[in-house]
């Protein structure tokens, strides 16, 4: 029977901590956390590799080393409500959970919500609420946030997503550019978001989030 405890206790100290990331409320909700109940069958035995993990076209279970580090930058705090854009299966939101006061989960693939759905209540996670729509849209009958997280890629970040986040709200996102891509850390201030750039990792863009090709004769 395989020991998936100790396979979680393997991720945290092999791809996790030696990415400095140190906040215990992420390292402790990792560690309890069971990420193979969030993947498909047949990849239960890859739940804990360093890479992205397929859950539907375009869209990945993110690799451990680049959520943690997406997590620490974030700086999530008890006081918070954060939106969780992409959620999928619902491992980010349910993480989020260990240290916001609350999240507002995004998932627009029917099946994911549903498993998301399942996995939350199974888990006795009280402090998600998910939305089912396009993940462009955010879910704005619950703004301002006080923090965002993006479960993959973008080209574009959308105004529509500015206009939901607080006024010196915090947001992290993967900006691709065609096979790389930069994780940056933005902050509201003017009603504009400042990106800074923190480190590099890859993604599937999330549906949606394209960057609009320019028309030309």
């Amino acid at each position: 029977m395989t020991d998936f405890a100790a396979r979680r206790r393997m991720m945290v100290d092999t791809q996790v901590r030696p990415s400095d990331v140190t906040k215990f409320p992420i390292i402790d909700a990792m560690l309890r956390l069971p990420r193979e109940d969030f993947v498909p069958s047949d990849l239960v035995e890859a739940a804990y590799v360093g890479e992205n993990l397929a859950l539907a076209p375009d869209r990945v279970l993110l690799e451990p080393r680049t959520l943690a580090k997406m997590l620490d930058a974030l700086i999530v705090t008890d006081n918070d409500l954060v939106l969780d854009i992409g959620c999928a299966t619902g491992y980010s939101s349910a993480l989020l959970a260990d240290m916001a006061q609350a999240v507002i989960a995004v998932e627009e693939d029917e099946n994911l919500a549903t498993e998301a759905r399942s996995l939350l209540s199974k888990l006795d996670v009280a402090t998600v609420v998910l939305t089912q729509g396009a993940l462009r849209d955010g879910a704005p009958d619950h703004a301002p946030y006080d923090a965002m997280l993006l479960q993959g890629g973008v080209e574009e970040f959308p105004q529509t997503l500015t206009d939901q986040l607080r006024e010196d709200g915090r947001v992290t996102c993967l900006f691709m550019e065609g096979a790389l891509g930069v994780v940056r850390l933005g902050i509201k201030q003017g009603g504009h978001i400042a990106w800074r750039d923190i480190f590099n990792a890859s993604a599937p863009v999330l549906p949606g989030f394209n960057k609009k090709k320019a028309f030309s004769l």
